[in-house]
């Protein structure tokens, strides 16, 4: 299948240059787009020719939802090629934590000396564990007992922490994403593990009221949408439930942490990772 290939770049004062990627992602990923590759300043991103509508594009730029974000975009067509071949010589490496996790495509060689390994489809860039806020919650997921309890990932992205805690014996697991394109890598990614009964929903945290109460939550979002959620993850929280958050930075941690504080969350843990962090909190028995 031939291609158009968009060399996108951006520039903003305020923004963060990763939460503009992100978001650009999704909403492209909205009209069609089936391939994101990161570099320096922006991102190369791919989309079927007949796919394609101008108008599509210059629209959805248009209507950029992050203000102050100046968007430059190239296109070229690139005829048909080994798509897996390009992921595994120029981008998307199998992620290791410690010896604990792997997370591979299925063109790479099976991992060994790894108690858990997840395939996935790597159809985006992100979500695959080589952010350091995934690894952050992979590291949560791995330290939580979680056989037997009732998980929800919420921002699933490409299903990895619902893969994951399905596979450390969660007795239900329930995968929420906003954006169509993350729902259906999640379903595929848990049918390439052999992963059945994961529930996936297509949604933002209004709806979460429907999907029942938890023992965990993951949520790896971002700063704001955490900040502007908790009241709604504190509300399926089961007494003595935990909060795994991660998606913002150290110096957000205390803005999340009095979150917390305000749903009656006690926070217990921060971690980090580079820049970024990870909190956790409980709510009381």
């Amino acid at each position: 299948m031939d291609y158009y290939e968009f060399d996108i770049t951006y520039t903003s004062s305020t923004a963060d240059a990763e939460l503009i990627g992100d978001v650009l992602a999704a909403e492209l990923g909205e009209i069609g787009f089936e391939g994101f590759w990161p570099h320096r300043t922006g991102m190369r991103a791919y989309i079927p020719v007949h796919l394609h509508r101008a108008e599509t594009m210059d629209e959805c730029l248009r209507n950029f939802p992050l203000d102050d974000v100046r968007i430059r975009h190239a296109c070229r067509l690139v005829e048909d090629r080994d798509w897996n071949e390009e992921w595994e010589q120029h981008c998307f490496q199998p992620v290791a934590i410690g010896r604990k996790c792997l997370i591979r495509a299925p063109f790479h060689a099976a991992g060994e000396g790894f108690e858990y390994e997840i395939i996935i489809h790597p159809r985006m860039a992100f979500g695959t564990g080589s952010h350091e806020t995934t690894r952050l919650m992979i590291g949560e997921v791995l330290a939580r007992d979680v056989a037997g309890k009732e998980v929800l990932d919420m921002g699933c992205g490409t299903g990895v922490l619902a893969i994951l805690a399905a596979k450390r014996g969660a007795a239900r697991v329930v995968a929420i994403d906003i954006d169509t394109w993350a729902c259906r890598n999640t379903a595929e990614n848990c049918a390439l593990n052999s992963i059945s009964g994961v529930q996936v929903i297509q949604s933002d945290a209004t709806q979460l009221a429907h999907a029942g109460t938890f023992d965990l939550l993951f949520a790896n979002i971002t700063r704001n949408i955490l900040l502007n959620d908790i009241a709604r993850y504190a509300a399926v929280m089961k007494p003595g439930a935990t909060l795994c958050m991660s998606g913002f930075y150290l110096r957000d941690v205390a803005a999340v942490e009095h979150a917390c504080r305000q749903q009656q969350l006690t926070p217990t843990a921060v971690s980090e990772c580079g820049d970024w962090a990870a909190v956790s909190a409980e709510k009381q028995k």
